[in-house]
């Protein structure tokens, strides 16, 4: 298939780490590239072996390429007028969450985006991830029955970019939340308990959806937590699935027996993890991350004009239900 070719808007440390080498890995050409700075711009494409053009004002960017989409990872506050310049322009869009820092301006693009035809894809990356993508698959086929509820839990040190709890939430903890509207689908019921001291944020939150899978989320933000922590445990009618730091997944079934199970070795369970090697480099985690995923599906999307699952009217429920957590929690 055919290379496509995208240009990007910004060149910070989140995409020349992440989603850059991610959109390479995917099949991507890289076009243009503009960052507030030519230099800038040119030592990006020099980085990834492009031979593309530097710009350092998008807007002309945008009128003066062709492509298949843009790639936009911006400061949260830039972001929403930087995609409607890209839609105005006609320009399928991928950007990186969250996108509106409300349900009213993420509406707002969603509209946009579809009076305009054209693609908007937010980057939640942890649909894409493998470990998550088999536990979906998992509640597709059906084999464990119907999923009946969850524990998940997210822990980051967030106090050098969230100040605050709206922050916290939309800056970090969004990702967990969007996976569970993703896994189990819209939410009826919200509550929720914090001990939150400014940037020092501890919550827990329950949920219960509307095809009656009840959950908890536990998340904090705290200098405690220097190493970034995830997991999730979905309990199904007939076994259950643990999701375990985003590399492993265990999967039990149920299981009767003649005799008593404790006599002997009889339990068993299927453990999924991808093989370790010192040739993966670097990309074994963006892989299982789900950066390359996303950015594959993004670029499918553009080629096929199909709708993205993460796309701007589907983000507007994501963003609804972080306002709802927020407001259960005051």
């Amino acid at each position: 298939m055919k290379k496509a070719n995208l240009c990007f808007i910004g060149a910070g440390f989140h995409a020349s780490t992440n989603i850059f080498p991610s959109a390479i890995e995917a099949g991507a050409e890289i076009q243009a590239i503009s960052t507030r700075n030519i230099d800038r711009s040119k030592a990006a494409l020099q980085r990834f072996g492009s031979n593309g053009t530097p710009y350092d004002d998008y807007k002309k960017m945008l009128e003066q390429e062709e492509c298949d989409g843009v790639v936009v990872i911006a400061q949260p506050v830039d972001q929403p007028s930087i995609v409607l310049d890209c839609i105005r322009a006609g320009k399928n869009v991928y950007v990186e969450k969250p996108l509106g820092m409300s349900v009213e301006e993420a509406a707002q693009i969603a509209d946009a985006a579809e009076e305009a035809g054209v693609i908007v894809m937010v980057g939640f990356m942890k649909r894409f991830a493998p470990c998550y993508a088999k536990l979906k698959d998992l509640m597709t086929e059906g084999n464990l029955g119907a999923a009946r509820s969850f524990q998940a839990r997210f822990a980051v040190d967030s106090t050098p970019f969230c100040k605050n709890e709206d922050q916290f939430i939309k800056f970090a903890a969004i990702h967990m939340v969007d996976l569970v509207r993703y896994l189990f689908g819209e939410v009826l019921q919200v509550t929720g308990l914090k001990y939150t001291d400014q940037e020092f944020i501890s919550q827990s939150i329950s949920l219960k959806f509307e095809n009656g899978v009840v959950g908890s989320l536990y998340f904090t933000g705290m200098t405690a937590w220097s190493r970034e922590s995830e997991n999730m445990l979905v309990t199904f009618d007939n076994g259950f699935a643990f999701a375990d730091e985003i590399n492993t997944l265990t999967v039990h079934q149920s299981q009767t027996f003649e005799d008593l199970p404790w006599k002997s070795l009889r339990e068993e369970n299927a453990v999924f993890t991808p093989s370790a090697t010192p040739m993966s480099g670097p990309y074994r985690d963006l892989y299982l991350r789900g950066f390359v995923g996303e950015m594959a599906h993004f670029i499918g999307c553009c080629k096929s004009g199909e709708t993205p699952t993460s796309n701007g009217r589907d983000n507007v429920n994501t963003m609804l239900l972080c306002d709802r957590i927020l407001s259960a929690l005051q």
